[in-house]
């Protein structure tokens, strides 16, 4: 029998959590008067992997991930009472907003500057041939629930505005596709991109769990009263139920169509428009389809002489286990115990965020960026001490290393029981 709260060593999921916390901040650096992560890849040192298309990337796209890491670094300042950090979280929030990565016309955002030629580019390849609609709108989502966070800060108003145009702009002129969902990709000439960020087609062009960003953005905008998307989110809902879920890989450098992350974000989404649109029919689906289907990731022993029981393999193309779709499992089970209150989903929370615990390196709080337990990367240099099998020597600091700050953070507000 389960005793709550359990712990298999003195290292607590606070601990990691902390940890991870530090070494976040200390890959923040000046720009102009603000400041930017100094890399979106990097060691346990924090050196900087030049070789990476990560490497000389910063700014809130995809795994750069600045609006994300600043709201999770600043909820954790007030959590920790940490007056400095909560500064340099606002200085980071303020890069994005005014270093030219935001079109406040149109709410439409860039994701990501070469840290070397001082420039922005529409995606991760540093090309401008396309851009992701989907993750765009998830930077949207994150101001929403940031500005949350910041009451009546001058900010919040600006954030507001521009996730409420930049999804008039999306629904304008990101047009769904036949089968009634959002392409992953659009060319910068608005058309749909069929194909791989590498040229090949695409298997998930149609069916990227990507997509449920979009409808999280125009859910939560519709939910605080600052737009109607109603209709828009019925219809995609329908469509993505429709086909039995579209779960294909959210990650722009894989391509299977059932991702654990997607299976995750998927029940978060979907049960966010159950509640607003008042579906009973959706929130089933959001239990029944999208997160128990999380269960066939799920690794329940230790392989390969790796660390890898209680946390989730990324999908079977890929299956590496990487911590910043592991943390979004276990919110979308933070969420789900919230609503509920059914302890399982509650434990299971708890035991993913305790499995990524174990994966911490080096003396600044490193959080490796995945557990490669089944050599999916080949090359062994990339891996700890030249291992065949083992943890990845390299993270993305706001977000694989940072993203168990969010459900750790809900899960001591729901368990006050819970010591910090």
């Amino acid at each position: 029998m389960n005793v709550w709260p359990f712990h298999d060593s003195d290292y607590t999921i606070f601990d990691s959590m902390r940890d991870s916390v530090r070494f976040a901040e200390r890959t923040l650096i000046p720009y102009r008067n603000h400041l930017c992560c100094k890399s979106s890849f990097v060691t346990p040192a924090g050196r900087i992997m030049h070789w990476h298309e990560f490497g000389d990337l910063e700014g809130p796209g995809w795994a750069a991930n600045a609006v994300g890491g600043a709201y999770e670094l600043h909820w954790y300042a007030e959590y920790a009472g940490d007056r400095d950090l909560a500064r340099k979280a606002l200085l980071l929030l303020d890069h994005v907003l005014e270093d030219g990565f935001v079109d406040h016309e149109t709410g439409f955002i860039t994701g990501y500057r070469c840290t070397r030629k001082d420039r922005l580019y529409l995606n991760y390849l540093r090309n401008n041939d396309w851009f992701c609609a989907g993750s765009m709108a998830k930077i949207g989502y994150q101001l929403l629930v940031f500005a949350d966070r910041l009451g009546d800060d001058a900010r919040a108003a600006a954030m507001r505005r521009i996730a409420t145009r930049m999804a008039a702009w999306i629904h304008a002129h990101i047009k769904p596709l036949p089968n009634g969902w959002y392409p992953k990709r659009t060319t910068r000439y608005l058309l749909p991109y069929r194909r791989h960020p590498w040229g090949m087609d695409d298997p998930v062009f149609d069916c990227s769990g990507d997509g449920l960003f979009t409808v999280q953005l125009m859910a939560g905008l519709t939910e605080r009263g600052l737009a109607d998307h109603r209709d828009e989110i019925r219809q995609r809902i329908e469509a993505f139920m429709g086909r039995g879920g579209m779960f294909g890989s959210i990650n722009h450098d894989t391509r299977d169509k059932h991702e654990n992350v997607a299976y995750a974000v998927a029940f978060r989404v979907l049960r966010a428009a159950a509640n607003l649109l008042g579906d009973e029919a959706i929130r089933r689906f959001a239990y029944d389809k999208c997160l128990a289907g999380l269960d066939r990731f799920k690794m329940r022993e230790d392989r390969h002489g790796c660390r890898t029981k209680g946390l989730l393999y990324m999908e079977k193309s890929w299956d590496t286990a990487y911590m910043w779709e592991n943390a979004e499992a276990a919110l979308a089970y933070v969420e789900a115990y919230e609503e509920t209150r059914r302890e399982p989903f509650r434990d299971e929370a708890f035991t993913i965020l305790q499995a990524i615990s174990k994966h911490h390196h080096g003396p600044y709080g490193f959080l490796t960026e995945g557990v490669d337990w089944n050599n999916a990367v080949k090359l062994h240099k990339h891996h700890f001490f030249h291992a065949r099998y083992g943890d990845i020597k390299y993270t993305e600091p706001l977000l694989n290393n940072l993203h168990v700050a969010e459900p750790t953070l809900h899960l001591a507000r729901l368990c006050p029981e819970l010591k910090g």
